[in-house]
C-alpha cells in the first residue's frame, strides 16, 4: 500500500523503515527537511510539505501522523485537512488523548474523511519486534488499512478495539498499568540494593527472575539490559516524566469510580522524582521536631 508517515521521530522513523521492509510505498514528512531527506530510499519518497505529501498519494489517501499529543497534532490536522478529499483516512498513532480522538473523529466524519486512532506499544524496539497496535476505527477504515497493521504488528498483535476514540483510550490504560508495573520494579530494587544484609547483584538477580519466576517481564528483561551496563545506575538522575496517559488514566478512574491506588501513587511518585528538594518533606520534618524533639538533618 501507499501511505504517508507524517512526523519522523524515534517511533515514527522506525515505523517508515518497518513498513518500507514490508513492501509498502512511503511518502514521509517531517518538519525537518534533512530527516524527512534521511530517510528518502527505497520506496520511501520525501515530501516538502502536507499540500505535497498529499499530491503523492493516490486515493483513498491515508496519511499516518506520528507527532506529540495536543496542540501539534491540532495544528498538523489544521495544515492537512484542506489538501484531502472525501473517502480519505487519518490515522493518528500517537498518544492523544481518547476524547480528542472523538471530537476528531467527528469532525473529519462531517468533511467526509476518515480517522483511525491507534494505541501504539514497542518502543525503540518495534522496528524489529513489531508494535502492539490498539485501534479504533469504523469497520471499513480498519479494513482499508489492516494490511498496514499487518505489517507492523508482531503475529496477533493487532486489533480493532471499537470505533474512533476506542484505540487511544485502551492504550491509555495500557499506559497506566505500565505506572504501576514500573514503580513496583523500581520500589523492589531500591530494597534490593539498599540491603543492610547483603551485598546484592541486581543484574544477577534480574537475570534470575527472567527465567520462569512469576515477576518475568519484557520490563524486566530491560531492567536486567540497564543493570548490565551501569550496576548502580550511576550514570541516570531520578528524574522521570509522565507522558499524560497516567494522569488521564486516574482522571477515568475517578470519573468511573472506580479506586486505582496503584496507579495513582505511581503517578505522583513520578511528580516527587521531580523535586531536588520536597518542600512537603521539609514541613513533615520541621512538626515531626516540634511536638516531638525529633532530630532533624540541616542544609
Amino acid at each position: 500500500m501507499r501511505l504517508a508517515m507524517i512526523g519522523l521521530g524515534r517511533m515514527g522513523g522506525n515505523m517508515v523503515q518497518r513498513l518500507a521492509a514490508g513492501g509498502h510505498e512511503l511518502v514521509v514528512y517531517d518538519r525537518s527537511a534533512d530527516v524527512a531527506r534521511a530517510h528518502a530510499t527505497g520506496g520511501v519518497r520525501a515530501a516538502t510539505d502536507l499540500a505535497d505529501v498529499t499530491r503523492q498519494l493516490t486515493a483513498p489517501r491515508i496519511t499516518w501522523l506520528m507527532v506529540p499529543s495536543g496542540a501539534p497534532v491540532e495544528h498538523t490536522l489544521d495544515e492537512l485537512l484542506p489538501h484531502l478529499s472525501r473517502g480519505d483516512i487519518v490515522i493518528d498513532g500517537g498518544n492523544s488523548n481518547f476524547r480528542d480522538s472523538m471530537r476528531r473523529a467527528e469532525r473529519l466524519r462531517t468533511l467526509g474523511l476518515e480517522f483511525i486512532d491507534a494505541g501504539t506499544s514497542g518502543g525503540i524496539w518495534g522496528r524489529t519486534v513489531g508494535y502492539c497496535l490498539m485501534i479504533g476505527a469504523s469497520p471499513g477504515a480498519f479494513k482499508t488499512c489492516e494490511p498496514i497493521f499487518k505489517t507492523l504488528a508482531p503475529e496477533n498483535g493487532y486489533a480493532h478495539v471499537g470505533p474512533p476514540g476506542a484505540g487511544h483510550y485502551v492504550k491509555m490504560i495500557h499506559n497506566g498499568i505500565e505506572y504501576g508495573m514500573l514503580q513496583a520494579y523500581a520500589e523492589g530494587y531500591e530494597i534490593l540494593q539498599r540491603s543492610r544484609d547483603f551485598k546484592l547483584d541486581l543484574h544477577q538477580i534480574a537475570a534470575v527472575w527472567n527465567q520462569g519466576s512469576v515477576v518475568r517481564s519484557w520490563l524486566n528483561e530491560l531492567a536486567e539490559r540497564a543493570f548490565a551496563r551501569d550496576p548502580q545506575l550511576a550514570g541516570l538522575r531520578g528524574y522521570v516524566e509522565d507522558s499524560g496517559e497516567g494522569r488521564w488514566t486516574v482522571e477515568e478512574a475517578m470519573h468511573l469510580d472506580v479506586p486505582a491506588p496503584i496507579i495513582t501513587l505511581s503517578l505522583l511518585a513520578r511528580f516527587q522524582s521531580r523535586q531536588d528538594e520536597s518542600f512537603s518533606a521539609k514541613v513533615i520534618a520541621a512538626l515531626r521536631a516540634e511536638f516531638g524533639g525529633h532530630a532533624v538533618k540541616s542544609v
